[in-house]
């Protein structure tokens, strides 16, 4: 076992059998790495994370790429439950670096703790256009030790940057514009052309697997049916409703809904709900009822016994 068996987090030790050799974020790790002149390597993610059990049962449990991390890195463990401050710097390290997020968060600094490189999910071989692990490894190990000028250039510009987030992303004021002129109609229907593109309408819901409810765009389509009398807005809202409550993203037993589904169908759900979105799942059923379309909601819908139990 490594030294998270003597950590207090749920999340830390339940990778403490994993063969590499985990910190805790403590001062030892930079520490050592300091000493060693070895890049660090951040690995954030939660209890109830998919895709970061995921990549522990792919990756950092298989002990030729715990061999060449423990080589190479000084390897640390977050529970972002349990540091959301250190989870948010380096979050937004990822999403300069990368234009997104999300968990697993793997994310590179110089020994002392400046980010240089982020990225989320690899997988233990290439796939879905990401390299594997192992590569991301090989290609960060290979530029920290011959092209270091090149890593404490690239860490000096994203810890300014995170510095300056405030100032980076957001403009001092506002645009002065009319308030006509901030939304317009011609704007909402660029929207929903946009949006009718990822329209699955086999399975209902938006795009391929894995899946997520998509609730606010939803929302907005039948709003986008009440302001424009558009008929399909309303028919996808109806008919990806009725398809999620219809698959397994549905408890029928317990009531609510799971966070996603890693199948097309609806059928295969992750284990875990997000409370903060279930005043969206009723609101949007609520407000496919208020439609009091025939064409659009039967008498006896799916979407009627979700209201009529409260779940």
């Amino acid at each position: 076992m490594n030294r998270l068996q003597f950590e207090t987090s749920p999340y830390l030790r339940q990778h403490m059998h994993n063969p590499v050799d985990w910190f805790a974020w403590k001062p030892e790790a930079f520490e050592k790495a300091k000493k060693d002149n070895k890049p660090i390597l951040v690995s954030i993610g939660y209890s109830t994370c998919h895709w970061c059990h995921v990549m522990e049962r792919e990756s950092f449990e298989d002990r030729e790429v715990a061999e060449f991390m423990n080589d190479h890195f000084i390897n640390i463990k977050v529970d972002r439950e349990e540091r959301p401050d250190v989870d948010q710097i380096y979050m937004e390290a990822c999403q300069i670096i990368s234009g997104g997020g999300g968990w697993p968060l793997n994310c590179f600094l110089t020994p002392d703790g400046r980010p240089f490189y982020a990225g989320t999910y690899f997988p233990p071989k290439p796939a879905y256009n990401r390299p594997s692990w192992l590569q991301v490894l090989g290609n960060i190990s290979r530029n920290f030790q011959q092209r270091r000028e090149v890593v404490e250039d690239q860490a000096d510009k994203l810890t300014e940057m995170i510095a300056r987030t405030d100032r980076t992303f957001l403009p001092n004021q506002l645009p002065d514009l009319d308030d006509s002129a901030l939304f317009t109609p011609a704007m909402m229907d660029d929207i929903y052309a946009n949006l009718s593109k990822s329209f699955d309408k086999l399975d209902g819901g938006f795009g391929s697997a894995p899946k997520f409810p998509g609730v606010m765009s939803l929302q907005w389509l039948l709003h986008y049916y009440y302001f424009t009398g558009t008929q399909a807005a309303a028919d996808h809202v109806y008919f990806s409703l009725d398809k999620m409550i219809g698959g397994g993203i549905y408890d029928h037993l317990g009531g609510g809904f799971a966070r996603y589904a890693t199948d097309r169908a609806w059928r295969i759900p992750i284990l875990k709900r997000c409370c903060t979105i279930m005043p969206y799942w009723l609101a949007s059923c609520r407000k496919c009822i208020a439609c009091r379309n025939r064409h659009i909601i039967k008498k006896r819908s799916r979407i009627r016994l979700i209201l009529s139990n409260g779940r």
